[in-house]
């Protein structure tokens, strides 16, 4: 970007070379996103279709908010519906930093900038694009809907345009302060994790949605009450002040978010300060290197059993914590373990059965094993050369994984059971979630032998181009074939509870479920054991596609 920012500077006018940078900035940003689309037609296709729809999203939500002028409660939401827009300006430079090349000021390190300068170039900057755009669509929307009379429509002027100010000066603030972070290992694993974050928001504004939809918008008008006081949200709410004929109200809310925006651009400024003028501590040696490395050595580590096993289970583990990759798998399905039981539960709509869900979820972690090593794989492949070895190896990996999810589930179920109250049917949901657990253990380490692919390391896609048929026929296969070792379980829970003596024995269940899910699981890793040791080099093959 360096190079672009000095050849753009050399190709400015004059005026715009000696005097103000701004136009100098705003022509960079447009060449960085003509550079980008002329990169490939599928990306320029993929700009195209993406823009298309965020575009009809905002004309269709500023029709609707139009629509529903006079509505009761539009204060409410269009109020609400401001702050939220404002928390994704927030957030969303934390979790896609390469979507805008202008984040990372430290690009323009080497140029002669000065602070206040660049802050007015880089603001002037952030306007292009399809994502401003989007944001003036919805806060027209919102500003209409409570506008009435000729001073509403001049005061929702200056309100848009100062709550559009205060979104993209609180994103550029945000990265700016979190350069750092988004350019290093942290940053690419954060960003690796937005999956997780849109997945757990899906859940949280569908939850809110049903509640709204039983108990109707008036429960919003206690929150915007307050919300209309924080910027940029005051700013629409100044809208619905003059509305109202408070013009006092108006004015001082006015004041707030201009005072919010002069606030954020001086901590910005004084970032781009900072950043620009100290050194990198990411790039320093820490004096103590030695001595945290020898403090590392003890710790949890040592309650894992000795030789091979507990090595595979510390290896494992640590990809857990260290590989983005992994990481967000493991995260993500933690979660949403979580949230679909309890959820459910809360809504009165769930069943205890839900619970199954979450040993269902991070049972699927034991699929594709070796894929999740990629290259590195070759270095597990070199001490594998017997059976045996095979068994050990996926031995270790299946512990790791019960090391979390077996007291995960637990604590999943015993949640759900007090949520609903049915705390007899305990031992029958434990039992029948470490059954399906085991199977998926079992026949997971046979499709990890059998259908092993690659993961990409670098983007969003947890399939190379070309493994997406094998990676489906994996997971589904799988999990079709744990359901159907887990019948007889199954089977003894639905006598248990069609029986007449089915409360009597259906604790039972439990030390059943966990016999025949340990059983499975020694069963599973048997088969796939000579079959692991046999296929080392297609195994190989596969996995370092990526």
């Amino acid at each position: 970007m360096s190079t672009a920012a000095n050849t753009a500077a050399n190709t400015a006018p004059p005026s715009a070379a000696g005097g103000s940078i701004t136009p100098v900035v705003v022509r960079l940003k447009l060449s960085l996103l003509r550079g980008g689309l002329r990169r490939s037609g599928g990306r320029r296709a993929a700009y195209i279709a993406s823009a298309v729809v965020a575009l009809l999203f905002a004309v269709s939500q500023l029709l609707g908010m139009i629509l529903l002028r006079g509505h009761a409660h539009i204060a409410s939401v269009a109020v609400l519906g401001t702050a939220v827009l404002a928390l994704g300006w927030a957030v969303m430079p934390l979790f896609f930093p390469s979507g805008d090349e202008t984040l990372d000021p430290t690009r323009l390190v080497m140029l002669p900038l000065r602070p206040q300068p660049l802050v007015r170039a880089l603001l002037a900057a952030s306007l292009v694009g399809i994502g401003p755009l989007f944001t003036v669509l919805l806060l027209a929307g919102c500003v209409v809907s409570v506008a009435h009379g000729a001073a509403a429509y001049a005061v929702a002027v200056v309100a848009l345009l100062l709550a559009l100010l205060v979104c993209v000066a609180l994103a550029r603030a945000v990265a700016a302060a979190n350069t750092r972070l988004l350019t290093s290992r942290k940053g690419r694993d954060l960003a690796v994790l937005s999956g997780l974050v849109i997945a757990i928001g899906a859940q949280l504004v569908n939850f809110g949605m049903q509640r709204l939809g039983s108990s109707g918008l008036g429960r919003l008008d206690p929150v915007a009450d307050v919300v209309r006081w924080v910027p940029p949200a005051s700013a629409v709410g100044a809208v619905d002040s003059v509305s109202d004929g408070s013009y006092g109200v108006a004015v001082a809310q006015l004041a707030l978010t201009a005072a919010a925006l002069a606030a954020l651009l001086t901590v910005w400024a004084r970032t781009l300060t900072r950043l620009m003028t100290s050194p990198d501590a990411s790039t320093l040696q820490p004096a103590d290197t030695a001595a945290r490395d020898r403090s590392r050595t003890g710790g949890p580590t040592r309650l894992l059993p000795s030789g091979r096993t507990g090595t595979v289970m510390e290896r494992s583990l640590r990809y857990v914590w260290r590989d983005p990759k992994t990481k967000a798998a493991w995260v993500t399905s933690l979660a949403i373990g979580l949230i679909v039981p309890v959820f459910n539960a809360l809504q009165g709509t769930g069943s205890l059965y839900f619970a199954c869900f979450a040993a269902g979820m991070l049972g699927i972690q034991m699929y594709n094993q070796f894929g999740q090593d990629t290259s590195a794989f070759w270095m597990v492949a070199l001490t594998i050369s017997t059976p045996r070895d095979a068994y050990l190896e996926l031995r270790g990996r299946a512990l790791a994984l019960l090391v979390v999810t077996l007291p995960y589930a637990t604590l999943v179920t015993v949640v759900t059971t007090a949520l609903l109250g049915d705390w007899p049917r305990l031992p029958e949901v434990l039992g029948l979630s470490f059954s399906l657990l085991g199977a998926m253990l079992a026949t997971g380490a046979w499709t990890s032998a059998r259908f092993p692919y690659s993961i990409p390391q670098e983007g969003h896609k947890n399939v190379v181009p070309g493994q997406a048929g094998l990676a489906g026929i994996a997971i589904a296969g799988g999990m079709v074939a744990a359901a159907l070792l887990s019948a007889p379980v199954i089977a003894l829970a639905v006598w248990a509870n069609v029986s007449s003596a089915g409360d009597t024995w259906g604790w039972l269940l439990l030390p059943a479920g966990a016999a025949y899910g340990a059983a499975i699981t020694c069963t599973g890793l048997r088969l796939a054991a000579p079959r692991t040791a046999a296929r080392l080099p297609e195994i190989l093959t596969s996995v370092s596609k990526g």
